[in-house]
């Protein structure tokens, strides 16, 4: 195979551009093209999406080593869990990990504007390196010893299902203003509809993101309520733990259900972040996922082609089946723990609300099961 394009990644989101970076980051003299639908221009991004993005103290490791890491970008020291109506809770904290925090809040446009700037920075030193801007469907891809899909996009604007659900939820997003914060805490409120998150916020103390699960009909019923009405139902559902909410603003709307495609890869092509697999927020896992997925299949792509020569087809395949089979694990754990708590947390049914309960208290009670569950949402497994 005689291909000047050793690799094109096709999408130009956060976990695109990440592969690109840390492929450059490992081997400067790779031959790569990043296929982008985006334009050139900051300026369309930076007016963008504003939704807090969760992101995972493993996250933040990896993206530091590609200086991508944003700016303003609040830790959570905290999270406390519980279900609205019933007992059971649960406490995590960055002390019992042992780590500078559990986790950071971005939006998603600040980290989107940072990975392309770092991979600017990046892509200056590689001579090889070709981003394409502006590239829509009729756009030629080149050709390719290996084709790396990191087009994302959400549930139900994605043009393929290959296994999943949906959960017939809709988020409701948008920040909020409440009287009396706790500094770097996230809260997690699991209701009969859904979980109900509150997160810190890039707009200082006293403002959160607000993330509310349930079903698309009370989603919209929401939606269109004056702001004095939603915040009045929003105290009702979560309670007055940080005093009274004052305010709302921007809030959005988004489908919620699970895709996942059981193989990641086929001969030369390879499927990563939200084109491998598309999750449910609680937890926020989608793009730690897709992250991961990224450095990994970097890792094994700068290694095949460090000779600076092309390689035969049987020896990409060979490659990214072992790549595949190195993220079998964390991919699985994820996407069931994310799926379990989507479906389970959200039963009316009283045996499992009281198994619920039982389940937060035993987190509490058993550290080394909580310990083991944090560190899966913080840096997966290998």
């Amino acid at each position: 195979m005689n291909t000047f394009h050793t690799v094109v990644i096709q999408g130009g989101g956060p976990v695109g551009l990440a592969c690109a970076a840390w492929l450059l980051q490992k081997n400067p003299h790779i031959s790569l093209t990043l296929i982008d639908r985006n334009p050139a221009d900051d300026e369309q991004i930076q007016s963008g999406d504003q939704r807090g993005i969760a992101l995972s103290h493993g996250s933040k490791l990896l993206l530091d080593t590609i200086n991508a890491w944003p700016s303003n970008c609040p830790a959570i020291h905290r999270i406390h869990v519980s279900q609205v109506g019933h007992f059971g809770r649960a406490l995590m904290t960055r002390e019992e990990l042992g780590q500078d925090a559990l986790g950071h809040i971005s939006r998603y446009r600040d980290i989107h504007l940072t990975l392309r700037k770092a991979l600017r920075a990046l892509g200056a030193h590689s001579p090889n390196f070709v981003w394409h801007h502006n590239a829509d469907e009729s756009f030629n891809t080149p050709p390719a010893a290996c084709i790396v899909h990191a087009e994302g996009g959400l549930f139900k604007q994605q043009d393929w299902v290959e296994s999943g659900r949906d959960y017939r939820q809709a988020a409701l997003v948008g920040t909020v203003d409440v009287e009396h914060p706790i500094a770097h805490q996230a809260w997690e409120r699991f209701t009969d509809e859904g979980p109900l998150a509150l997160l810190p916020s890039h707009l200082g103390p006293n403002t959160h993101n607000l993330v509310w699960c349930a079903s698309p009909e009370s989603s919209q019923r929401r939606l269109a309520l004056s702001d004095d009405e939603f915040l009045n139902e929003l105290e009702h559902s979560f309670g007055r733990r940080q005093g009274r909410f004052t305010n709302i603003a921007n809030r959005r709307l988004y489908d919620l259900g699970l895709n996942y495609r059981k193989e990641v890869c086929i001969d030369h092509e390879v499927w990563i972040g939200n084109a491998a697999q598309t999750l449910h927020p609680v937890a926020g896992q989608g793009l730690n996922l897709g992250l991961r997925d990224a450095y990994l299949l970097a890792e094994k792509l700068a290694d095949l082609f460090k000779q600076r020569q092309a390689v035969t087809p049987n020896a990409v395949k060979a490659q990214l089946l072992e790549y595949a089979k190195s993220r079998q694990i964390d991919r699985r754990a994820t996407i069931g723990i994310t799926d379990f708590l989507a479906r389970v947390f959200t039963s009316p049914l009283l045996p499992i609300q009281v198994s619920r309960g039982l389940a937060l208290s035993a987190l509490a009670w058993l550290p080394p099961v909580k310990i083991t569950l944090a560190k899966q949402m913080m840096f997966g497994r290998r």
